[in-house]
């Protein structure tokens, strides 16, 4: 089966204090599926990532998860993904999203969206790939984390020119569209409207 493009996802596996989270997660999972995009993600069925699954599958969308074996454990996966690859840990897990993404996206999340968000950011600047990376700034979730990486610029530690490399946004219906088409996998005429 074929599809119009490939977005990446990192979120959080807990659903967060505020409803919008969860709403915004669906609203994501909807705006895949509908036009015709697969998600990449790290193939939980808890929090964010569960709900925005169920709504790409929902929307007719494929769903690719990639969850190392330890969660597969705990019975954290989602077996109903299009695609569910168990890996043997991490750091094959990123690879391999890596790999079967477009471009990437973060949401409201912890620790490990954290973490995988600043390593695809890093690989990036680093050149090992030139995908588009977006951060969804949902309620103004983000706005503590944007400010210390202003400052991170102001003291030398960063340049504008990695920042830019970073497209954030807090409306779904602008950064998804601007994130595939900035991939160069859908054509700039395509039909974005927001779900």
């Amino acid at each position: 089966m074929t599809h119009a493009f490939s977005l990446c996802v990192y979120c959080g596996s807990r659903v967060g204090a505020r409803p919008a989270f969860a709403a915004a997660a669906a609203s994501v999972g909807r705006w895949i599926g509908a036009h015709g995009g697969q998600l990449v993600y790290g193939g939980g069925n808890n929090g964010l990532m569960g709900v925005m699954a169920d709504a790409t599958l929902a929307a007719g969308g494929r769903v690719v998860g990639i969850i190392p074996r330890v969660l597969v454990e705990k019975e954290w996966a989602k077996l109903d993904c299009t695609e569910l690859h168990v890996v043997d840990n991490m750091h094959e897990r990123k690879r391999m999203m890596a790999e079967r993404a477009d471009a990437f996206l973060a949401l409201p999340g912890g620790i490990g969206t954290f973490e995988e968000m600043f390593e695809a950011w890093t690989w990036r600047q680093l050149g090992y790939h030139d995908k588009p990376l977006g951060l969804l700034n949902l309620d103004g979730y983000y706005e503590p984390l944007l400010a210390f990486l202003q400052s991170s610029v102001q003291h030398g530690f960063m340049s504008g020119w990695q920042m830019d490399l970073l497209r954030v946004g807090s409306d779904i219906g602008t950064l998804l569209p601007d994130l595939v088409q900035a991939a160069g996998v859908v054509s700039g005429k395509a039909n974005f409207d927001q779900i």
